[in-house]
């Protein structure tokens, strides 16, 4: 499970949707009080952070339209709730750009 703190725009398309992929099972196990992952560290950093949440859910959907991607899976908005910035990282911004360009993908990580 993972949530990246980096512009969507530098994702390689397995990144991308993968990200957007386990951003909602993320969701449905916060909001949805499920058991799945509830005590992942990447699901427990988000915990009272519903609203950061939500907007990086919005930057990757603009960046998947921008690609042409149909998306049809929105969020609830009235979830939204508590903190709207995401301070808290396993891993720093630069060490997650240092992770993904080890995985020698497409990422556009220079």
């Amino acid at each position: 499970m993972r949530i990246w703190d980096i512009s969507p725009a530098l994702l390689c398309r397995n990144h991308l949707l993968g990200e957007h992929r386990e951003l909602h099972a993320m969701w449905t196990v916060i909001t949805e009080n499920k058991k799945g992952y509830s005590k992942h560290p990447e699901t427990l950093r988000w915990i009272g952070k519903l609203k950061a949440m939500y907007f990086r859910h919005e930057k990757l959907v603009s960046e998947m339209k921008s690609r042409g991607y149909n998306h049809q899976s929105p969020l609830d908005k009235r979830k939204a709730v508590g903190g709207g910035i995401q301070d808290i990282f396993i891993d720093t911004p630069m060490n997650q750009i240092r992770i993904l360009k080890n995985k020698k993908c497409d990422c556009k990580l220079s």
